[in-house]
């Protein structure tokens, strides 16, 4: 699509995203969901803005927006419109000349202006617009926009926070004319909890972990206490990615069992060599035995933390299978290919969730297990604790 060529290089296709799978769930946004597909459907003034703390989940919005339109969950007016997230970094990059920046924007605005309504554009830190660009002689960016919002030509959702809204917006009376503001207000612990619930799955299967719901929990409670100068949900989903990341280190690495016998091994050797050169036999014996006490142990030890992998690793694959099994259904039955869905959904489906309770079953088994492979509300408070400096409990 040659059209589109300024929008293919400085934005991103969210209806091709959510199609392919690659968004995040959105939970719990169903009313700002709805007040947004009603703006939008306006004749006049059907530019939302989105206006909240950061990390509260205004650019989640915009993606579940997306979703809504590929699984025909919208109005019919709103089912044919692809929406393009800006990318204001590849917008404002490699801009070598006075007027370069704008020339690259008024491309864009264009290409959503030919596209008669079509193309929604979402502009995250729409503020930064407001002064990007802005030298001596250069023209601001947001006078590109106002004429084409003004003439209801360009549809767009915004983003911004209530600090820059008031400070370029509120101060900008025509601009704020073209937007209808839509609040998004920092979700309550117990919303925070079931957005979490949400994203589990994308995180387990990004970092090959498993997180308990404690951790979750303990996410919510913990950021809600002791991070006070972020906010929800956004400062608990880093606290689960951070712990999740972790703990795939440590699984990925030699485990601390095996590791300091390795170093006992290592001492002893060193001993060995040394009595050697003294010649004194009895020590040396005593040295061998000890080694080869040591060297069994190790064994033993490879051979438990190697069967173990093989499970972990089973699941880790079984998992990732079931989550592209899904999206394959979940596409087939927007297409119509309904064959394909009862394929997958009763046979693929159904062996790869079986797969998974036999090797969970397997798992359960072992006694003693080297490997952690569940992130624990212990791992959520050892976070807390490297952030903010306070040993938590």
């Amino acid at each position: 699509m040659a059209e589109l060529e300024n929008l293919q290089k400085f934005a991103v296709n969210l209806n091709e995203r959510a199609a392919a799978g690659k968004l995040d769930p959105v939970i719990g946004r169903d009313d700002e969901i709805r007040r947004v597909l009603q703006i939008l459907s306006r004749r006049t003034k059907n530019n939302p803005i989105l206006v909240g703390e950061p990390g509260v989940g205004k650019t989640a919005i915009s993606e579940g927006i997306a979703q809504k339109i590929v699984d025909g969950q919208v109005p019919e007016n709103l089912k044919s419109k692809k929406i393009y997230s800006l990318d204001l970094g590849a917008l404002i990059a490699g801009a070598k000349y006075q007027g370069e920046f704008e020339e690259r924007l008024k491309g864009v605005v264009k290409e959503v202006v030919d596209s008669d309504g079509e193309i929604i554009l979402f502009i995250d830190e729409i503020h930064t617009l407001v002064g990007a660009g802005r030298s001596s002689g250069a023209m601001d960016a947001s006078n590109i926009l106002k004429p084409a919002l003004a003439r209801g030509e360009l549809r767009t959702i915004g983003s911004t926070t209530l600090d820059e809204y008031q400070k370029y917006f509120e101060e900008d009376k025509a601009l704020e004319r073209r937007f209808q503001m839509v609040r998004v207000d920092e979700p309550s612990p117990a919303q925070s909890i079931s957005i979490l619930r949400g994203l589990k799955e994308k995180y387990e299967n990004h970092h090959k972990v498993r997180i308990e719901d404690d951790a979750l929990i303990a996410a919510v409670e913990l950021s809600t206490r002791y991070i006070t100068s972020r906010y929800l949900p956004d400062k608990a989903i880093d606290l689960v990615d951070e712990a999740a990341s972790k703990l795939r280190l440590e699984m990925n690495s030699v485990p601390e069992p095996i590791a300091e016998l390795e170093s006992s091994i290592r001492q002893l050797e060193i001993e060995k060599a040394a009595v050697k050169r003294e010649g004194v036999s009895l020590k040396l014996e005593k040295i061998d035995s000890s080694l080869k006490e040591l060297n069994e142990k190790k064994a033993e030890l490879m051979k438990k933390w190697n069967g173990e992998k093989e499970i972990v690793e089973g699941l880790q694959k079984a998992r990732q299978q079931l989550e592209e099994y899904k999206i394959q259904a979940h596409n087939a039955e927007l297409a119509g290919d309904y064959g394909k869905v009862a394929e997958l959904r009763y046979g693929k489906i159904e062996e790869t969730r079986k797969r998974i309770e036999e090797l969970s079953a397997r798992q359960a088994e072992i006694k003693d297990p080297i490997i952690t492979e569940a992130v624990t509300p212990e791992d959520i408070a050892e976070v807390v604790a490297k952030w903010t400096g306070i040993p938590v409990n």
